[in-house]
């Protein structure tokens, strides 16, 4: 596989999502895009990065729509141990999967890490990437989801996303209802699932459903702790589940 030479090695390159307009996070978005909201001082978008030059990864693709300019300025900033390569979506936000889609060419890794740049999490022991890394299976699988209980999901407006079989194979078939295990935003991608897209503007779901048809999409489930920021109030929330509380 490109990009993983022998087995549970990390992929050198993750696709961090940082375009979208974090509307459920309006007002405090604004005038900031909301990678670089912060939570207990340090900005979602470096809470990934950090994340990720743990894990030992050194080249990120990260795609721009939003206040495109401030992330940029902020990379450059605060980017310096990593190969920024930045897919610009300025002149169209494609959602998730047309974003997938545009940066694939810069993307070398096969499969490669994708983080969504507005979630919070904690891990002890090894990194949640390595242990993705080592769960990996080419032959069984295009897609590999780090998981969460519902009950551990903090914060969540959700119902769950994701029912979990024995084997580890993810599948959510039949009407909305509550399932027992939320997305945490961070995943392995086989390049051969990112294909055939319907158009421009998609969502990732696209590529999951037919990985999920195929018995080819798999959760693994996270020991630490995880939380959704994606509106003001989960901030304090966060913070105080921290113990960063006032």
């Amino acid at each position: 596989m490109a990009g993983m030479t022998g087995a549970g090695r990390i992929p050198d390159t993750a696709m961090i999502m940082a375009a979208g307009k974090g509307t459920r996070m309006m007002p405090l978005t604004a005038n900031k895009p909301k990678p670089l909201i912060e939570v207990a001082g340090t900005t979602l978008l470096d809470h990934v990065l950090e994340l990720l030059e743990d894990a030992g990864v050194g080249r990120i693709v990260v795609n721009v729509h939003y206040l495109a300019d401030r992330i940029e300025r902020h990379l450059a900033a605060h980017a310096g141990g990593f190969s920024v390569t930045i897919s610009d979506e300025r002149e169209l936000l494609r959602d998730t999967g047309g974003g997938l889609v545009k940066a694939l060419p810069e993307i070398g890794a096969d499969p490669f890490i994708c983080i969504n740049a507005d979630n919070w999490f904690t891990w002890e022991g090894t990194n949640p990437l390595r242990r993705l890394a080592e769960a990996w299976d080419d032959a069984r699988m295009d897609v590999l989801m780090l998981v969460v209980p519902f009950e551990r999901a903090g914060n969540t407006q959700g119902q769950g996303d994701f029912d979990l079989d024995d084997e580890g194979r993810l599948s959510r078939e039949g009407p909305r209802r509550a399932r027992p295990y939320v997305w945490t935003g961070i995943q392995l991608l086989a390049k051969r699932i990112v294909v055939d897209p319907p158009g421009d503007v998609f969502s990732t779901n696209v590529f999951w459903d037919r990985a999920i048809a195929r018995g080819r999409c798999f959760g693994l489930v996270h020991h630490g702790q995880w939380f959704d920021v994606g509106y003001p109030e989960a901030i304090a929330l966060t913070e105080a589940a921290l113990g960063h509380g006032g």
